[in-house]
């Protein structure tokens, strides 16, 4: 308005004798707009309430207790079941993960010597979308070949507790401690549906619930009630049912999660430590083992979106629209699937630079995980040498010790995919305290070799998952043809049994 103030202007309309009529029009106007506006708004809401009304007035199937089958709440609620189905899809590829299946242990053999002794040394897959939980399940070599050539069951059907609705279906008849201790392969003709709609809905009002015991009882020991949890609170703890860190407590292998102390990866490691647990001991070094799972609840919290109070839900879950009804898409994956729908509904700036600020955080996290891996296999490979080299359990004390504390922060850093996203600041802490305890132990290592007149630490040769398979006395070779015989003899089988029992 070139030099005019606000003032000038107003001075300038009340000196005309039509200043207080203009004035007067100009509101009648700006609140005529307001009202209609707000009408629309309330014509919006009370479409979309009639909508939602009409949903529940109109249901096909009436759904009372635990109904695992995702296909039958599909009848009721078509839109969020279309979206839940496309997470059978694979076809996003971020510039480290997605939603494709991928060899974690060929494109990184030294986890082989990590996990040596452990079933994770066999296979571990980075994961993909829902819909391939139970197919996921019965193919990896984790779950062995029950059946085929005398295999006996490696696993409990604690393995199967995040993986399907069926679960709380069958805990309901067993009791949960029941279903933990019985044999993996006893529930292969119950466990058949991927997660789905019952692991996380009431059928009876759909509200978010909590369906697995493991939460609740931990919660309960620390002087918390998720049923006083908050909608917004609900929305990440359906998914900490699951996505959360967790051992299989006593001979019954009863699914506990370890937060008595905390929710830190120090506070989880002191817990361990009063119980003097371990996942298992070290094929290599003999070291009391600890295995991370996947705490990815845990971490979220100390990262900045868990602090500014968003939800798991508000990321993987963005709201969508169709029909003029808005309801939650379920097509769970990477929110870099769909930048314009997750973060661009807070962030205003490019879907180029938002990339950049996650991929950025990626990088500098890898490049500490990248160092830390070949060392702590390394470390492990050396603590055997000494043992070859006849060093007493006394001397390797101390290294074996810092060996697990070393290797939980690694694992707890990597075992958690979204972590470099979730808590980039917490997870680069743990992974350099790793890296530092590794280093330590190589450093005390040295004084061992030295007193047992060790001088020559040639490393083999573990360049390739095979390789290193081998090394640790495994046979892949046989594994993988057990465990195709497995696939298409006895899987079959189950799912035969399933479908004439309605229970897919």
């Amino acid at each position: 308005m070139g030099g005019y103030t606000w003032v000038t202007v107003m001075s300038i309309i009340y000196s005309n004798k039509y200043g207080p009529w203009i004035i007067g029009l100009a509101i009648c106007v700006g609140v005529a707009a307001g009202v209609v506006i707000l009408a629309l708004l309330a014509a919006s809401v009370t479409t979309r309430r009639a909508e939602v009304a009409s949903i529940y007035n109109n249901k096909k199937v009436e759904i009372t207790g635990i109904e695992a089958r995702n296909r039958v709440w599909g009848e009721n609620y078509p839109r969020e079941y279309e979206t839940w189905a496309k997470t059978a899809n694979m076809d996003f590829k971020s510039k480290y993960l997605g939603n494709i299946q991928q060899d974690a242990l060929g494109e990184r053999p030294d986890m082989v010597i990590l996990w040596a002794g452990y079933a994770f040394a066999r296979d571990y897959k980075a994961p993909r979308g829902h819909f391939y939980t139970i197919e996921d399940m019965l193919e990896t070599l984790r779950t062995a070949s029950p059946g085929v050539e005398g295999t006996a069951d490696l696993q409990t059907a604690s393995c199967w507790t995040c993986k399907s609705p069926d679960v709380p279906r069958m805990m309901e008849q067993t009791g949960a401690a029941g279903f933990y201790k019985a044999p993996w392969s006893s529930m292969g003709s119950q466990i058949v549906n991927p997660i789905g709609c019952a692991d996380c809905h009431e059928p009876e009002t759909m509200n978010l619930a909590v369906s697995r015991p493991a939460l609740r009882e931990a919660f309960q020991r620390i002087g918390r009630d998720v049923d006083k949890a908050s909608t917004q609170e609900m929305r990440s703890l359906v998914c900490a049912q699951c996505h959360v860190e967790y051992y299989f407590k006593g001979d019954g292998k009863y699914v506990t999660f370890p937060w008595d102390k905390g929710f830190s990866v120090e506070d989880m490691e002191a817990y361990y430590d009063e119980i003097d647990y371990a996942d298992w001991t070290h094929a290599l070094s003999k070291t009391k083992m600890l295995k991370a799972q996947h705490p990815d609840w845990e971490l979220f919290l100390v990262g900045p979106h868990g602090q500014k109070g968003l939800s798991c839900a508000d990321c993987h879950m963005p709201y969508i629209s169709e029909g003029g009804l808005k309801f939650s898409d379920h097509h769970l994956v990477s929110p870099l699937s769909n930048v314009a729908g997750t973060c661009q509904v807070c962030h205003r700036d490019s879907e180029e630079t938002l990339k950049k600020f996650v991929y950025d955080r990626q990088d500098k996290l890898l490049e500490t995980r990248n160092r830390l891996e070949p060392e702590l296999a390394k470390t492990h490979i050396l603590t055997k040498m000494a043992i070859d080299a006849g060093a007493a359990d006394e001397e390797l004390e101390p290294i074996r010790k810092l060996l697990r504390q070393a290797q939980w922060r690694w694992d707890f850093g990597v075992a958690s995919h979204g972590a470099p996203f979730h808590a980039p600041v917490e997870t680069q802490r743990i992974l350099s305290h790793g890296l530092d305890k590794t280093l330590q132990a190589q450093l005390l290592l040295k004084d061992v070799f030295y007193a047992h007149g060790v001088d020559s630490t040639r490393m083999p040769d573990i360049s390739t998952k095979e390789k290193a398979q081998v090394f640790i006395g495994l046979d892949p070779e046989k594994l993988r043809t057990q465990k195709a015989e497995f696939v298409k003899n006895v899987v079959p089988q189950w799912l035969a049994e399933a479908v004439a029992n309605n229970r897919i």
